[in-house]
């Protein structure tokens, strides 16, 4: 016999706080805690109860008493439905009050640890159009809103160039005009999804796995470069070069135009082959006069500005005289590295995937830079007293992990060799906070800054410098 759902009605309810995953926080009356998505501080809501776990709730605004001061109207027509931008419903100002909240918070109280004058928090000039890469799927089975729902209308033609509806792997939100990527992003997407249209090129369909157009990325570097990989599912080369020669006619300024066939169950391109149509295989990105090639697979930064920013503050916690070893953990694509050449007397930089220890080497080797080392292999199976005894003891660890935190074993070899500074850069400050709780017996955090990567999200970036004690 099955148990129905209870479901709550809380009226009246004021949004107090944000919380993970950029979701809003209010209380029960009986005390619990509810985490309601689109909701900002300071709303008086209505808010209806679904899942329901031992300690809180999870619910969603049905109405609005009172909106937040706090509150601005979105921008863009798909918020709500869109899985992304999530706090666009926010004044920036306020967005970055809470960011700088949240990684205050998980220093104090997942680390326990003894902090300095806090830093503000630096904001983004541009907080619209500041991506530099951006990724767009494509479906014969688009999402259709509530409106379209509730109309009664047909929709003969139900293709897609857009996002993934939360939580719905085989769902595409056709997008018109996304505010993420600077101009020619929209036009690209839309004139490819319209040619498709008129011209009978299949789009995929993620349930049955069949169709010709898969997905759709456009990088815009900062120097102007464009980079377009249109990837398909299906091996039709009339079909193909038809699509392709068009874009290439109709945007003369793309300077890499790339394509894959890929007919796996996933559309993950990194074991994949790319190949060139029209252009380079490649663009570039540039800071401080440092060039960084990009190709299809490379990772860089997101936000190209912004990292300018990122990682000024590190080299400038570094503060490093000339004559210093300094290792570059997770160093990626050598970017950091390559970044604080100029500063120090050698940098080692280590890295887990193949690919970007290769965009490293040949970037360095492009920018005549002959004091840094890449390595590739697993952080916590590399960084080892050989290779310590190899490559020289580290004055300096900067260190950049993905969102999981550093390994355990890479926090205890830092312990061993105990350098004078540690500048831990993290995008996930709750990993952060427990990596730097290992550490605070032998360091004390001198400064720490958080950086705003991604207006109208909750994603945000922080670095600490630790000194030895």
């Amino acid at each position: 016999m099955s148990r129905k759902k209870k479901f709550h009605l809380f009226e009246n309810i004021e949004i107090t706080d944000t919380a993970a995953k950029g979701k809003a926080v209010a209380k029960a009356p009986d005390g619990r805690v509810i985490f309601v998505p689109n909701a900002v501080p300071g709303d008086v809501v209505d808010i209806q109860t679904g899942r329901k776990r031992k300690s809180y709730f999870e619910g969603r605004v049905v109405k609005i008493h009172k909106e937040s001061e706090k509150r601005t109207e979105p921008v863009c027509d798909y918020f709500g439905v869109c899985g992304g931008c999530k706090w666009q419903n926010m004044k920036y100002e306020e967005q970055l009050f809470y960011k700088q909240k949240e990684v205050t918070n998980n220093l104090v109280r997942i680390g326990h640890l003894e902090l300095p004058e806090i830093t503000p928090i630096l904001g983004c000039k541009e907080i619209y159009f500041y991506r530099n890469k951006m990724e767009f799927s494509f479906s014969d089975s688009r999402w259709l809103t509530n409106e379209e729902i509730k109309s009664g209308a047909d929709f003969d033609n139900k293709n897609a160039c857009g996002f993934h509806i939360p939580k719905m792997w085989d769902k595409i939100l056709d997008i018109d005009k996304c505010h993420l990527q600077e101009d020619p992003s929209n036009d690209i997407r839309n004139s490819i999804r319209e040619f498709a249209k008129e011209n009978e090129i299949s789009f995929f369909n993620p349930r049955n796995q069949h169709g010709l157009l898969r997905t759709l990325m456009i990088r815009i570097a900062s120097t102007g470069e464009i980079m377009v990989v249109v990837q398909f599912f299906e091996d039709n080369t009339e079909k193909r070069e038809a699509l392709l020669n068009y874009v290439a006619e109709k945007f003369p300024e793309i300077t890499s135009l790339q394509y894959v066939i890929n007919n796996k169950g996933n559309d993950t391109i990194y074991d994949q082959e790319v190949v060139l149509f029209k252009g380079k295989d490649h663009i570039f990105e540039e800071m401080e006069g440092l060039k960084f090639k990009i190709n299809a697979k490379s990772f860089y930064q997101t936000n190209s500005e912004q990292a300018y920013e990122l990682y000024k503050i590190a080299r400038d916690f570094a503060n490093l005289k000339g004559d210093e070893i300094v290792y570059d953990l997770y160093t990626g694509t050598g970017t950091i590295a390559q970044f604080i050449s100029k500063k120090a007397k050698k940098i080692v930089g280590v890295e887990s995937v193949p690919e970007a220890i290769v965009d490293a080497k040949e970037n360095a080797k492009m920018n005549k830079i002959d004091n840094v080392e890449f390595f590739v292999g697993d952080m916590a199976k590399v960084f080892t007293q050989d290779f310590i005894a190899q490559n020289g003891t580290p004055d300096v660890i900067i260190t950049d992990p993905p969102r999981d935190g550093m390994h355990k074993k890479v926090v205890e070899q830092i312990l061993n060799i105990l350098p004078k500074k540690i500048v831990y850069v993290s995008c996930n400050s709750a990993t952060q906070a427990r990596d730097l709780a290992l550490m605070q017996d032998a360091y004390k955090i001198v400064k720490t800054q958080a950086v705003d990567m991604f207006p109208q999200t909750h994603h945000v970036e922080n670095v600490v410098l630790m000194e030895k004690r």
